[in-house]
């Protein structure tokens, strides 16, 4: 996800503060990553945790590690500024529940830096001011450096410039540049790349689609991928061996083994849309009204219909038409959905405990995770078979799979629980959580100090 940097910020999320201190220290344990020119207007620290599963060096510690508790791995020194999100995946770009924003004091300049965390299968990615930081398992070619070796800390990737947001995949990334361009490299099978090939990519390569105009949002899963034009056509690519995720209907499926390396448009759904999320083998969007369709495999209920019915036509969920979701969140099997009103909805499969409803049953329906209900909740992510979700006041919960959660002596099983952070003397003060991303076995999160 990407959040944007700017004194004169058209939005601001209700869980992020305006800083108005004149200096900022930073730990000299952490690498600083990024630091401005005019450091007089220097306010915040941004710092980049991670945690969990660490032996392919996805958490960027420089190590094979695991780790129980979020610890820092970067720091990024960033102008006084007020804070909003840029296009995220499966995130509306235009949220009405957000708050007037702050304006910059008048005394420089206006400046706008970008950030943005992802992580993927075994890999991590930062973006900071158009550039991408990437480390982890290098197999298939998935960090874009032109090898497969492994990378064990943030790494600048030197191909790839004027970078808008990331998303990571199983063996592949995709980047959405700010002229609109989407890039993708890695493992190519499948045709997750959609370079009408199937052989990997060392390094970052244009996707050449049958779009006319610019693309304003991207999302990935394990194998395909997913990108939305600025008119609201949604064009898919990659793996779909027969449940339809892609969304393309007979015939126009699988070119090879399974999967399909041209991106088409998706030409059954009836609006525009306006967010995309990509499921281990299913897909979401949005509309910019916040109506929820979906489409693909549904034996867990991922499709939150009540039955077991999957499918390659994209349909409504009944039970949510009348809700206005502003970020859905995919999973490998499970769902979630934030509502305008900071609700979060849960349903799918929940044999390790996704769902936070207490139990590791499936739910059939969407349905609202009451131990949140007292929260108002900002944003939201999923992993494999784990979720998040933050607060307006920075707070992270976590549950599901225990490996991710960054709290130690859980049961798997489980409600949502907040993350604490261990407090060192470095002088930056409490942990604001502004963003999360969840791999399969890993996770990190951006604060503000």
């Amino acid at each position: 996800m990407s959040v944007v940097l700017r004194h004169r910020s058209r939005t601001l999320s209700r869980h992020l503060y305006y800083y108005s201190a004149s200096s900022s220290s930073s730990s000299t344990k952490v690498p600083i990553l990024y630091k401005p020119e005019d450091s007089e207007n220097v306010a915040v620290t941004l710092q980049l945790l991670s945690w969990g599963r660490g032996a392919s060096g996805q958490l960027g510690g420089g190590i094979e590690e695991n780790r129980l508790y979020p610890t820092p791995v970067a720091n990024l020194v960033v102008p006084r500024s007020s804070f909003a999100f840029s296009p995220t995946p499966g995130r509306l770009h235009s949220n009405p529940a957000d708050p007037k924003p702050f304006l910059n004091d008048g005394k420089g300049p206006v400046v706008e830096v970008q950030v943005g965390v992802s992580c993927g299968l075994f890999h991590s990615s930062l973006l900071v001011d158009g550039k991408l930081w990437i480390w982890g398992k290098g197999d298939g070619g998935r960090l874009g450096f032109g090898h497969e070796n492994p990378v064990f800390v943030p790494t600048l990737n030197p191909h790839l410039d004027s970078v808008r947001s990331v998303a990571l995949g199983g063996l592949h990334s995709v980047a959405l540049t700010s002229e609109g361009e989407v890039f993708t490299w890695g493992y190519g099978g499948f045709g997750a790349l959609g370079h009408s090939v199937y052989h990997r990519e060392l390094y970052p390569r244009l996707v050449e689609g049958s779009w006319s105009g610019k693309i304003r949002h991207i999302a990935t899963s394990g194998t395909h991928t997913a990108a939305i034009t600025e008119s609201g056509e949604l064009y898919t690519w990659g793996r779909d061996e027969g449940d339809g995720r892609l969304g393309l209907g007979p015939g126009k499926g699988p070119n090879e083994g399974g999967g399909l390396s041209i991106p088409s448009k998706v030409k059954e759904l009836p609006m525009s849309v306006a967010a995309v999320s990509c499921g281990g083998f299913f897909t979401m969007v949005l509309t910019e009204q916040g109506q929820l369709w979906n489409w693909g495999a549904n034996s867990n209920y991922e499709l939150g219909r009540g039955d077991k019915v999957g499918g390659w036509k994209p349909k409504p969920i009944p039970s949510l038409e009348d809700i206005r979701v502003v970020q859905i969140a995919s999973g490998g099997y499970h769902a979630l959905a934030l509502t305008d009103d900071g609700k979060v909805l849960s349903w799918g499969h929940g044999g390790h405990g996704q769902l936070g409803h207490s139990s590791i049953e499936n739910q059939k329906l969407p349905l609202q995770i009451e131990a949140l209900s007292q929260q108002n909740v900002v944003y939201i992510a999923c992993g494999g078979s784990s979720s998040a979700a933050i607060t307006d006041e920075g707070k992270l919960y976590m549950w599901g799979n225990a490996s991710q959660l960054g709290v130690p002596g859980l049961p798997e099983v489980q409600r949502p629980v907040e993350v604490k952070f261990l407090m060192e003397d470095d002088g930056l003060g409490l942990h604001n959580v502004i963003s999360v991303a969840v791999g399969a076995s890993h996770a990190m999160c951006l604060v503000s100090r």
